[in-house]
């Protein structure tokens, strides 16, 4: 057994997977929170609340294990991208890390973009320009002033990895996220960090997915009664995890649906033509040797913005999805990718705000609400498919949906009728499929990430929606060009 704990933007989970004659199974044994608060000035995560859960979950992961009569094997953290922690040499963490949310990065884009062009940027890193990537977090760091004894770096898994393991060194895709790896060595860009007046001497060394980073110390044993469990770097960027657990069709798209929406293709190599980086278009780092070109869209963000403001008051997930597709025809749509969604006061205001400004109606109900979010969702998905068609010049012939957002029957079916394309969703849980996957490849018993989506695939029922015809995306995309 395996314990993967899939971190997310202020709450994680601990898992236990089991590779047998069934397949990948997985069983949730705990869920932590530690969500970001105001404390020194900056929107920091809770590293507090972060390690006791980490904690938490290895004993009920352990617990799982000996009720099950199985030994657990392996601990992997993955997490979201771009943010990090500072320590010193004794792996002290300095500081809580700021979460990508804050404001610090305002401006700090523009300012970069001034002293090295984006087209450098992108020929050198392949990354697509997001406002609150590393590279403009360091540069924002760097000018408010770094901690005295800062030592080394360290993106969020590697900092989970460093209080297990006491591991110093960084994961391949994670570190790719930052905009400061070098897409064709795979090494930190030292002519970027040197422009920038960055330190290069605080930037670990990069590991691979698969990488044995030690046991779990020794005190950690001793407090939580585990014995020498291995700590294995998987692929820790959540999105890279949920790539490695998808059992993709050969030239076919996938969408790790959650939060964050991120639409690409597995690819063998970047592509870091111009037009890649016209269209803001990324070339993260995957496991095995891949890349996944794709583009970041805002996600069921937005809509979980809706829900919290709505309260109680609100119908369940489940009667909004269905209420949202029983509506006769579109209500509206909004551009997901403007970033006036990224944090706002009030996320309904800043919906209201957009179908005002394009002169829409502006509704009020939940249901018309989640209609505006779905739709629009699914036309930001057409575009990014249709781009990297056009990119790199090959058909996708359909799209495999994972994650949270696979659950929902509405938006799936929109997927398949904006790009009409066929769309098959599941599983719900591929980031942690991924993760386990990669952990059972270092242990070896897997041969190769291959056979571990082979054993997934065994398991899973996956929900196929092909597309209908309708003339109303053609009529909601236009109501978002310029007149």
């Amino acid at each position: 057994m395996h314990a993967a704990i899939d971190l997310g933007a202020g709450s994680g989970r601990a898992l236990v997977g089991r590779i047998d004659d069934a397949g990948l199974t997985f069983d949730e044994v705990h869920r932590f929170t530690y969500a970001p608060r105001q404390r020194d000035g900056r929107l920091r995560w809770d590293m507090a609340r972060l390690e006791a859960g980490l904690r938490d979950g290895l004993v009920a992961a352990q617990a799982f294990a000996v009720r099950a009569g199985a030994a657990l094997v392996s601990v992997g953290v993955d997490s979201w991208g771009v943010d990090y922690g500072l320590i010193d040499r004794d792996g002290v963490v300095l500081e809580e890390p700021v979460s990508y949310r804050d404001r610090r990065t305002d401006g700090v884009m523009d300012a970069v973009a001034a002293r090295l062009t984006r087209e450098a940027i992108f020929a050198r890193t392949g990354i697509q320009f997001l406002p609150f990537n590393t590279i403009y977090q360091l540069v924002a760091h760097v000018r408010d002033g770094l901690p005295p004894r800062a030592d080394r770096l360290l993106m969020m898994p590697d900092l989970c990895h460093l209080l297990l393991s006491g591991s110093r060194s960084g994961e391949y895709t994670n570190a790719s996220t930052t905009q400061l790896l070098d897409a064709a060595t795979g090494g930190w860009a030292d002519g970027l960090l040197r422009a920038l007046d960055l330190p290069h001497a605080i930037m670990p060394p990069i590991v691979q997915p698969g990488e044995d980073l030690g046991a779990l110390r020794l005190q950690l044993q001793r407090d939580l009664g585990i014995g020498p469990i291995r700590v294995v770097a998987p692929a820790t960027h959540d999105t890279a995890s949920a790539v490695v657990g998808t059992p993709l069709t050969p030239g076919w798209a996938f969408i790790s649906s959650g939060t964050w929406s991120l639409v690409g293709v597995e690819r063998t190599a970047p592509l870091l033509t111009a037009d890649a980086e016209a269209a803001n278009f990324t070339n993260e780092g995957g496991a095995g040797g891949t890349i996944r070109f794709l583009k970041n869209v805002m996600g069921l963000w937005v809509f979980e913005g809706c829900r919290r403001e709505w309260g109680s008051s609100a119908p369940d997930i489940d009667a909004l999805i269905a209420g949202a597709g029983a509506l006769s025809g579109p209500v509206g749509v909004i551009d997901v990718d403007d970033l006036g969604l990224l944090n706002p006061p009030s996320m309904i205001g800043a919906i209201h705000a957009q179908l005002a400004a394009t002169g829409q109606r502006v509704p009020e109900a939940p249901m018309e609400l989640a209609r505006v979010v779905f739709d629009s969702l699914a036309l930001g998905y057409a575009r990014v498919v249709a781009t990297i068609e056009r990119l790199t010049g090959a058909a996708i012939p359909g799209i495999h949906v994972v994650g949270g957002g696979s659950r929902n029957t509405y938006l799936n079916q929109a997927t398949a009728d904006a790009t009409g394309k066929p769309v098959l969703a599941g599983p719900v849980e591929a980031t942690a499929a991924g993760n386990v996957i990669v952990q059972a490849v270092a242990a070896g018993s897997l041969a190769s990430i291959a056979e571990g989506r082979a054993a997934l695939a065994r398991g899973l029922s996956l929900a196929r929606f092909e597309p209908r015809p309708s003339a109303h995306w053609a009529e909601l995309a236009a109501r978002l060009r310029p007149a």
